[in-house]
């Protein structure tokens, strides 16, 4: 019989990226960044005093981390409801026709490295245990693992609090600094924040860090320049 052992980083990949958890963190704290640091830098260029600027920064967060923890749970939510209805309508199938689903995981294991031999034999056995089968068949044949589709809760958490910890990177220097410098510091962070979740991101998935990390500080410098030059671009006294 041929190894079957799975490449333990893919599928953990692949589990991490089902589950929702970890893709709504590296969103979240990626969006927090590059919104809140674009807000404060365009109301600071519109030319808002530092109070006025924490409480706009302050909101942001607040409103921001809410919105996506929503979204989240309502996407996840709904890819839970449908990877369910697909694996309860397999598990139907395969048990309204026991000879047909004999051969679905016979032919998974096969796929998977077995000999003929060895996969009809396993796939007798299993198929003695409805859940085992399911189990078998939606990870070999359907790419799904039946114990990991992933929780609306844990992703809206995940994305409420990394939206919130992104958010409160630019916002910090703006309680101990004033004008310019407040600026530098803010912009200054924020970019060493953005090269640090780009490099995280490239190295998790392609292993391309220098390019994720390049990536992720263009994001922020475009979005933080446009904000800031457009509230240059209707300056006024506020607060």
């Amino acid at each position: 019989m041929k190894a079957t052992t799975p490449k333990p980083k893919s599928h953990k990949k692949i589990e991490q990226a089902q589950s929702g958890t970890a893709r709504a963190a590296l969103l979240g704290v990626s969006d927090g960044l590059v919104t809140n640091v674009s807000l404060i830098l365009g109301v600071a260029g519109a030319g808002a005093s530092p109070g006025i600027i924490q409480v706009a920064g302050i909101a942001s967060l607040i409103a921001g981390a809410c919105s996506m923890a929503v979204g989240e749970y309502i996407s996840m939510r709904g890819q839970v409801e449908l990877l369910s209805s697909i694996l309860e309508a397999e598990r139907e199938q395969l048990r309204s026709d026991p000879g047909n689903a004999k051969a679905i995981l016979r032919d998974v294991m096969i796929e998977d490295g077995m000999t003929p031999a060895t996969a009809t034999a396993a796939s007798q056995e299993i198929s003695r245990d409805p859940e085992k089968a399911m189990a078998v068949y939606a990870r070999g044949k359907l790419g799904i693992n039946p114990d990991e589709l992933g929780s609306a809760w844990g992703s809206a958490g995940s994305s409420f609090v990394m939206f919130s910890l992104g958010a409160l990177v630019p916002l910090i220097p703006w309680f101990p600094l004033r004008g310019g410098t407040a600026i530098v510091t803010s912009l200054a962070v924020s970019a060493l924040a953005a090269l640090g979740i780009g490099a995280y991101l490239g190295n998790t998935t392609n292993g391309r860090w220098v390019r994720a990390a390049a990536r992720q500080l263009l994001v922020l410098i475009i979005a933080a320049g446009a904000t800031y030059f457009i509230g240059r671009l209707f300056h006024t006294t506020i607060g």
